[in-house]
C-alpha cells in the first residue's frame, strides 16, 4: 500500500520576501547597538604632537568611556602653557560627562527600534545617525575655542598667533606638527549611524509597500 507524501504548505513569495526584509531591518538595529557598545571601549579621536625634542610624539586620546582623557596628558599641558592654551581637561566637561551615558541610551535605542516597529522608535533611531556628526562638530568647536582664547599673559603669548587646531590631518603649531587622527570608536560610531540609517529606509520601503497604519514604521 503506498502511503501518500506529506502536504507541502508553500508560503507565499511576498510573504517570504516581507518576513526576510523585516528581519534584516531588526539584524541591522542590533549590529549598530553593538557597534555603539563597543565604541566605548576604543578612542574616539587622537592627537600626535610631534616635534624634535620628542622623536617618539607626545599622543592624546579622547575615549566616550570609562578612560576619558589618556596618553601624555601632561606633558601636552606643560607646553601648551607657554602658549596660553588652557589645560586639556577643562575642554567640554558637561559632554564628556554625559558621553558614557548618551552612547549607553543609543545602544537601547538601537534595540528598542529592533524590537518594537512603531513610528517612535524610528524617529529616535535618527539620534543614532546624528551622534558621530555631532561629536565632530562638538570637537571642532572646542579645538576651535582652545586656539583662539590664549593666555595673553603666557610667557610665548606674543609668539603664537591664534589658531584651529585640526580635527583630521596635519597642522602645525609654532615648532610642533600637530596630527589628528579619528578613533576606532568613532569609525564604529559612523558604523552604527550607516547601519541604523539603513534600517530606517528599509522599514520604510517595507511599511511603504505593505500599506502600514500611521503609527507602524
Amino acid at each position: 500500500m503506498k502511503t501518500s507524501p506529506a502536504p507541502v504548505i508553500a508560503v507565499p513569495e511576498r510573504q517570504a520576501s516581507g518576513l526576510s526584509r523585516w528581519l534584516n531591518d531588526r539584524l541591522l538595529f542590533v549590529l549598530a547597538a553593538v557597534a555603539l557598545l563597543v565604541s566605548l571601549l576604543l578612542p574616539y579621536w587622537e592627537m600626535t604632537l610631534r616635534a624634535p625634542q620628542y622623536p617618539g610624539g607626545l599622543r592624546v586620546a579622547i575615549y566616550l568611556g570609562p578612560r576619558g582623557l589618556v596618553g601624555d596628558v601632561a606633558e601636552v599641558n606643560g607646553r601648551n602653557h607657554y602658549i596660553g592654551m588652557m589645560p586639556l581637561e577643562e575642554a567640554a566637561r558637561l559632554e564628556r560627562a554625559l558621553a558614557p551615558y548618551g552612547v549607553v541610551a543609543l545602544t537601547l535605542v538601537a534595540v528598542l527600534a529592533a524590537l518594537i516597529r512603531r513610528r517612535w522608535t524610528a524617529m529616535l533611531g535618527l539620534a543614532i545617525v546624528a551622534f558621530p556628526v555631532i561629536f565632530l562638530g562638538d570637537l571642532a568647536y572646542w579645538l576651535w575655542y582652545y586656539g583662539n582664547h590664549l593666555d595673553p599673559t603666557a610667557p610665548l603669548s606674543s609668539a603664537i598667533k591664534p589658531f584651529t587646531p585640526p580635527v583630521l590631518g596635519v597642522g602645525r603649531v609654532g615648532q610642533f606638527v600637530v596630527v589628528a587622527d579619528f578613533g576606532p570608536g568613532l569609525y564604529l560610531a559612523f558604523a552604527a549611524a550607516l547601519l541604523a540609517a539603513a534600517g530606517l529606509v528599509l522599514r520604510w520601503r517595507v511599511a511603504h509597500k505593505t500599506g502600514k497604519s500611521k503609527g507602524d514604521f
